[in-house]
């Protein structure tokens, strides 16, 4: 059973690559970008039991919502589900993120059943430069000077607006919002820039701080193998990574490259070669850990257990998540080259790396001492990657700049909102970002990413289900 999950890792690690318009077919994805799409993906998809008639749409936005001179557009898509629609039908608009949207999110799950309760309208709205809502010709640095989060917040309001406009149903309909991850940090914001336009929003996972060297992660990913997979599995990924990193360090590296499979162009002794190597090995355990399910935890802990010695089990399970190939390329070269690659050839792994640098870091580094991951990546790749791939301006100092300012324009950890409802998993490594219970958050016992988005069923744990029949009381009310 435990080889079995670890195929399905390997499957959900290659299904995660494909978000993007124009799927990379004559270049490798190299290693630790594979790793950061697989973290980067949508929320999960909702299992669907019929055959929902969603339409595709789209809407014409401005290229730049601030400036009244630059009278450039472009289409943004958006799916639509009226299957319930009536005069008055309130709309219940589900946030695209860093992904492209997909119709299972308006046809099945918790945010489908209340738009059902309440004859509701179900919109799916896709966000610049991800999926097939694309502005520019190029990803180029200075085409992606559009990408933003203000900006994408401004179309959601010209989309709400003009939906409204153009439907005499809905012309005085109340709105809510939905959204999981960065779009539902992106539902907390809507509401402070424009509070009139909706009634109410519910946030899965919302990241609400914006930091560069984001230590908690990591931390938080230790903590859900200790509490899920035991002690003993702590133990062997610590002692396994801190032996590999020993190998390294002490002349044994051709020892550490044969075990990992890696290729001959890896060069132990440049830094950001071994920090990319061992970021993407944390990547592999903080992708189990944030779309863990029940199970899933304790049956790789079982497969790292198998083994007789620590570097050897961790050797072996992260081949199996790479994809065995013949060697494995973990040079830091390799993923400035994709990502520069990316520039004329569209893959959503450039906007949101670009929207890292700009605005959020977010760099899950090894900054702490309370996580089992070693000590080999710290966020200076991150700000590396983000000067070598868009411009040198991309330093430290300006990074952090950048976190700052989105801190202080949308308040960090205080956005002064009201009627918005934000849940987080207790064991999901990004809620050290969020709002925790102290400030009216639901966290959700052993639950992780994104994970509440499906139907009220007899499965879900208590805290789930108390927390799914909260947020329907919430809308009832909202909507009343």
């Amino acid at each position: 059973m435990a080889a079995l999950r670890l195929v399905c890792l390997f499957v959900v690690l290659v299904i995660g690559l494909v978000h993007s318009l124009d799927i990379p077919k004559i270049k490798d994805v190299p290693l630790l970008v594979k790793t950061l799409k697989n973290l980067n993906r949508g929320p999960p998809h909702q299992v669907m039991t019929k055959r929902a008639n969603v339409q595709e749409k789209w809407i014409t936005q401005k290229l730049d919502n601030f400036d009244a001179s630059n009278t450039q557009t472009y289409k943004m898509r958006y799916l639509l589900n009226d299957e319930f629609q009536t005069e008055g039908s309130p709309i219940f608009i589900y946030l695209g993120g860093e992904w492209e949207i997909e119709e299972s999110m308006v046809s099945a799950g918790h945010w489908y059943d209340m738009a059902q309760e309440h004859k509701g309208v179900l919109v799916y709205t896709e966000h610049r430069y991800y999926g097939q809502s694309v502005p520019t010709s190029t990803m180029s640095t200075d085409d992606l000077k559009y990408l933003d989060v203000k900006q994408a917040l401004a179309d959601v309001a010209v989309f709400i607006e003009t939906f409204k406009a153009e439907n005499p149903q809905l012309a005085n309909s109340k709105v809510i919002l939905a959204g999981g991850s960065y779009s539902a940090t992106m539902v907390v914001w809507f509401k402070r820039l424009y509070p009139d336009l909706i009634v109410g929003g519910w946030a899965s996972s919302a990241p609400l701080l914006a930091k560069v060297d984001f230590t908690e992660y990591k931390e938080v990913v230790g903590q859900a193998f200790l509490q899920l997979g035991g002690q003993k599995c702590y133990d062997r990924i610590e002692n396994g990574i801190a032996e590999l990193e020993s190998m390294f360090a002490n002349k044994r590296g051709a020892e550490a490259r044969a075990m990992l499979r890696l290729c001959n162009s890896f060069d132990d002794q440049n830094d950001l070669d071994l920090w990319t190597l061992f970021s993407s090995i944390s990547n592999i355990f903080a992708g189990v850990a944030q779309y863990q399910g029940t199970g899933d935890i304790e049956y790789y802990c079982d497969y790292l257990l198998s083994f007789n010695d620590d570097a050897t089990a961790i050797a072996n399970f992260v081949y199996w998540a790479w994809g065995m190939g013949n060697c494995i390329d973990a040079r830091y070269e390799g993923s400035v080259e994709y990502y520069l690659w990316g520039v004329d050839h569209f893959d959503a792994s450039r906007p949101w790396y670009y929207q890292t640098c700009n605005e959020y870091g977010w760099y899950q580094s090894s900054g702490s001492r309370n996580q089992p991951f070693g000590t080999k990546f710290p966020a200076t790749l991150y700000i590396n990657l983000c000067g070598d791939v868009f411009s040198s301006q991309y330093g430290n100092e300006q990074i952090n700049n950048n976190a700052a300012s989105t801190n202080e324009y949308f308040g960090g950890m205080e956005p002064g909102v009201d009627n918005i409802y934000m849940t987080h998993g207790a064991l999901d490594p990004w809620n050290p970002m969020g709002h925790g219970v102290e400030q009216g958050a639901t966290l959700i016992a052993n639950a992780s990413h994104c994970a509440d988005f499906g139907s009220i069923k007899s499965t879900d744990s208590v805290e789930m289900r108390a927390s799914k029949e909260k947020l329907a009381e919430l809308v009832r009310q909202w909507l009343a």
